[in-house]
């Protein structure tokens, strides 16, 4: 897997009335990251399956669809058939074994993700995270945006790189919450792959200027 940094613009912190002209805003990233939360799971409500589609429908990149919701073996094949490129689930959420729904989502056509809260450890998962095609490791509590980056949750990140770097695993590691110009060399000093920003992108005058500044950053800072 490739080793340049990704960067996903958060489609939470754009403008909800104008989802299809946000989504092209962001043509210079990589993936556009699409979080569904269920009012059940997380406190918050977003989007769900139908927005999804209108968005792939017009989004320049690639759709990085991020499910904080219960029961999610029920609902994630769901985002992969609709053209996803990647969808991740929570550890936390999964009723049964998780690399189950991998395998689901690995068949319908997507790449398969695997979340964890700030609290969860990695640890718990190492047996499972072989099927994944990713790792995303929460830097804030999920559920809200614009919460302040927990820089608790980087030995995580840093675990995750050193099984990634010694063969043990073969995942990009996503970071999500708090990303910006200020954490972002944190977070790929770690060992991240990908990075998951917010107002950090759709909060600048200029959307594609923010995105190379950050993947700038993210690539000086992992080369030391």
């Amino acid at each position: 897997m490739s080793r340049s940094p990704l960067i996903a613009p958060s489609l939470l912190s754009a403008d909800f009335a104008r989802l299809a002209e946000e989504s092209q805003r962001v043509a210079d990233a990589d993936w556009l990251h699409f979080d569904v939360m269920d009012a059940h799971f997380v406190p918050n409500l977003t989007f769900g399956l139908p927005v999804m589609q209108a968005v792939r429908a017009v989004s320049p990149v690639p759709l990085d669809c991020h499910l904080m919701i219960e029961a999610p073996e029920r609902w994630a094949p769901g985002y992969a058939e609709a053209g996803a490129r990647n969808v991740t689930v929570h550890a936390e959420a999964c009723e049964g074994d998780p690399r189950a729904v991998a395998r689901d989502l690995r068949a319908a056509g997507s790449l398969a993700g695997l979340a964890l809260k700030p609290g969860t450890p990695l640890e718990e998962y190492l047996d499972v995270l072989p099927v994944f095609d990713t790792l995303l490791v929460m830097t804030v509590e999920p559920g809200f945006g614009g919460q302040r980056f927990l820089a608790e949750t980087l030995p995580k990140v840093r675990r995750a790189r050193e099984l990634v770097d010694t063969g043990h695993l073969t995942l990009l590691v996503e970071v999500d919450g708090g990303i910006n110009t200020d954490t972002i060399e944190q977070a790929a000093a770690a060992g991240a792959d990908v990075f998951v920003a917010g107002s950090a992108v759709y909060g600048a005058d200029d959307p594609a200027r923010a995105i190379a500044g950050l993947r700038a950053q993210a690539a000086a800072a992992r080369q030391g």
